[in-house]
């Protein structure tokens, strides 16, 4: 899902991630809430928590997959969060160095996709059910605005919101580029512009 604005200057893609989704997810299960930058809140609805401590006892324990965690997440809101890479079997080459994670991720890897890939099932039915554009037709909104208070288009700029299903009603943006948001706050519109309004101020 998409959104050009006036004079194609602007680009806003709308979407979840099912690479951010499992390691959400393992994040969760393995209890290492808090951590990583942004330290978004827990999954909704809950995970279940699972014991890492016989898996990673080997490879660094439990500080070294917490340190592990914080560097594939940065990894991963380094760059376009679409493109991201999922670790797969049986080598997950995309966590190359990280013994700790592969660790887990092996243990956990078919119960992590299917908890992932039942939330996109969710996610495509809670897009279908409030129309698929309606995201983009606010982002649309927000930036006509700013337009106008500018009284010129606005600079070239992509934002990528990233929706997932996470306690509470917040977003965050992860600059340049990313928004990561709370999929409730889509039901507050006030709520989503008090977020989204001051970052087209600075990007457009």
């Amino acid at each position: 899902m998409s959104h050009a604005a006036s004079g194609h200057s602007a680009h806003f893609t709308v979407d979840t991630s099912e690479v951010l989704l499992v390691a959400l997810y393992l994040r969760d299960c393995a209890g290492l809430q808090g951590t990583g930058l942004p330290a978004l809140p827990p999954l909704f609805p809950a995970v279940r928590r699972v014991a890492t401590r016989q898996l990673t006892r080997a490879v660094g324990g439990r500080a070294t997959l917490r340190v592990e965690w914080e560097a594939w997440w940065h990894t991963l809101l380094a760059h376009r969060v679409g493109d991201a890479v999922l670790p797969l079997p049986p080598h997950f080459e995309a966590l190359d160095g990280m013994a700790a994670m592969k660790a887990l991720l092996r243990a956990h890897f078919g119960t992590a996709m299917a908890w992932a890939e039942e939330r996109c099932a969710e996610y495509a039915l809670r897009v279908g059910a409030r129309g698929a554009d309606s995201m983009d037709r606010l982002l649309g909104r927000i930036l006509q605005e700013r337009e106008l208070e500018l009284g010129r288009p606005a600079r070239p700029f992509t934002l990528e919101v990233i929706e997932l299903p996470l306690a509470g009603r917040r977003a965050w943006w992860v600059e340049p580029d990313t928004l990561l948001i709370c999929q409730d706050l889509f039901d507050d519109e006030g709520s989503v512009r008090s977020y989204v309004e001051p970052i087209i101020r600075v990007l457009a």
